[in-house]
This record gives structure tokens, C-alpha cells and sequence, in this order.
């Protein structure tokens, strides 16, 4: 099986991205080329929402650009994950690619703290 990719139109400076099927070796550059427009010109606190609930497997190179993206948006973006899998849960947790604060088991638990980001910041306090 092979990577699908949606992106969708950003949502208050946010972008949500859809992963179904394999992030591996022969699909990670078709990712990181879908990412790469989205990253030259996000906002600096940019959010990217990963929604994982059809990704079916994820391997080192999958995971290296999941990294590529958190240091594209470092230091006030974030990377979140969404709806993974159990065994992309797992290995996300493993390798530590992504804080665990940062993946969450729905799109609404993702949004809530997104919209807390935003609050927190525009009264002045520092993002968590």
C-alpha cells in the first residue's frame, strides 16, 4: 500500500493534514515534498495537525520527517498527532518522535488544545 496525502486549506493559520496507508522508505519523500510549500511559509506559531487514525505503518524514515516538520516549526510551532493507531501510538511513544502531550486520540482533545495555545499566547504568556 502507499502513502495518501490530504491537505486541507489552514484553519486560523493552522494546517491539517490526512495520512492513510504506509509512511516508509519508498512513501517519505512524497511527504516531505507535500510538507515542504507548508513550511517555507507558515506563520511562526503554525500548528501541523497529522490526523493518523487510516496510517497503517510508520518506519524510520516516516519518523524522520515527522522530526523534519517539529524542527521546521521549532521553536513556537508544533507538530500534533491525531487519531494513531495503536501500533503508530506505539512506536511514536517508543522513539519519542513526538512529545506525548502532543498526540491525542481525537481531533477535538487536538483542537481544545490548540485553542488553549492560542489564548495562552495572545495574553502574553509563553506557549507550553
Amino acid at each position: 500500500m502507499s502513502l495518501d496525502i490530504e491537505i486541507y486549506p489552514p484553519v486560523n493559520g493552522n494546517q491539517y493534514v490526512v495520512l492513510a496507508g504506509r509512511l516508509d522508505s519508498g512513501s517519505y519523500e512524497q511527504l516531505d515534498d507535500a510538507l515542504e510549500p507548508l513550511l517555507l511559509t507558515a506563520k511562526p506559531s503554525m500548528v501541523l495537525v497529522m490526523d493518523l487514525a487510516r496510517l497503517e505503518y510508520i518506519s524510520s524514515a516516516g519518523i524522520r520527517s515527522l522530526l523534519q516538520a517539529r524542527k521546521a516549526l521549532a521553536p513556537l510551532g508544533k507538530v500534533l498527532a491525531v487519531n494513531p493507531q495503536a501500533q503508530i501510538r506505539k512506536v511514536l511513544d517508543m522513539v519519542q518522535a513526538l512529545p506525548l502531550g502532543d498526540i491525542f486520540a481525537t481531533t477535538a482533545e487536538a483542537d481544545a488544545y490548540i485553542d488553549k495555545l492560542q489564548r495562552e499566547m495572545l495574553q502574553g504568556k509563553d506557549a507550553p
